[in-house]
């Protein structure tokens, strides 16, 4: 979403772009099954990375996605710099939390403001909102902007069925975000008693304990418009702890652009994307979130009114049509620099 949806647009504007991801799919599946991932695996990476690196003066710009070496202090992007190698870095999560904010006292001393160099080093910080972009410049970053995770409007089209009994409420995400979904469980089994709801889960691999009233969704690019679709109300429940500021909103993004109102916590960018009592309601604890699910629930018109007020949010701002030219001249203003 922040990088492989534009190639197709850089290279009809001339720009040639070769993407070299620091771990493959299997690590992907491993890490999102919980299973054993094999030392050496992330060893060849980080050796095959290294020789990629030694190859970067070749290229007109380097785009890194959050960090080179995760766990290794900023040395290769401050190589990078002193090579006068321009590169641009990107983010759309808080990772300097990950050091900051770590529970092994020796990570957070020796690697505590590693984030802040590499964005030193950049020509450029791309954020995906303001809180990343705000510790950018704490971090005396030359120059930053900000650019949303956004969706391509064209693929993620609203929703024309609407379902006929049970109310939907539904939800996407990975293994490790379903945790926040568990903490309004309380609300749905009480709204249950008096409204035909169900709960829908996309990625998150297991229910969270909605007795029989969940079903659960293997996530894939193919069909995870289409499931969408299938939700009435689209929830992003959050935490109030720093690493949720940095996030940024795409689960309101993606249900917003197939026409869905939504509930969620206003931590982070989600206080901008719903617009209360518009496109949803902002939720900061049970009682709220009780109070916003029951008025969509009950009210059939009005998620359909905030369902079109949330897609029309989402063509002005959080479109690949509106993005792709941002990072367009971001990429062309640092070259030309």
């Amino acid at each position: 979403m922040r990088t492989y949806q534009y190639l197709p647009y850089f290279r009809e504007q001339g720009i040639d772009v070769e993407c070299s991801p620091l771990f493959d799919d299997l690590y992907l599946q491993q890490l999102y099954q919980k299973k054993a991932i094999s030392k050496v695996r992330i060893i060849q990476a980080y050796i095959s990375r290294l020789f990629k690196l030694f190859a970067s003066a070749k290229y007109d710009l380097v785009v890194i996605e959050k960090e080179l070496f995760p766990y290794f202090p900023a040395f290769a992007e401050q190589a990078l710099a002193l090579l006068k190698v321009k590169y641009i870095v990107d983010y759309d999560d808080a990772i300097f939390h990950n050091y900051d904010l770590h529970p092994n006292k020796w990570i957070r001393t020796l690697l505590k403001r590693k984030i802040a160099k590499v964005m030193n080093g950049a020509s450029l910080v791309v954020a995906g909102n303001k809180y990343l972009k705000d510790y950018a410049q704490k971090a005396g970053t030359r120059k930053t902007t900000i650019i949303p995770t956004v969706i391509n409007t064209d693929h993620y089209t609203a929703k024309n069925a609407k379902n006929q009994g049970e109310v939907i409420i539904g939800w996407i995400g990975s293994p490790t975000t379903l945790k926040y979904v568990k903490n309004i469980v309380p609300v749905l089994k009480d709204l249950r008693s008096k409204y035909p709801l169900r709960l829908h889960i996309i990625g998150g691999k297991a229910g969270v304990g909605f007795d029989n009233y969940e079903e659960v969704f293997e996530w894939s690019e193919e069909a995870e418009v289409e499931l969408i679709k299938h939700f009435d109300i689209g929830v992003m429940p959050l935490n109030d702890d720093a690493w949720e500021k940095g996030k940024c909103g795409y689960k309101l993004i993606q249900y917003m652009g197939c026409g869905l109102p939504v509930v969620g916590s206003p931590i982070g960018v989600n206080d901008e994307i719903i617009q209360d009592g518009i496109n949803g309601y902002k939720a900061t604890d049970l009682i709220s979130w009780k109070q916003g699910l029951e008025k969509l629930l009950a009210d059939k018109n009005l998620r359909e009114t905030m369902g079109k007020e949330g897609r029309a949010l989402v063509e002005e701002n959080y479109s690949y049509k509106v993005a792709k030219d941002k990072w367009l001249q971001s990429l062309l203003g640092v070259y030309n620099f």
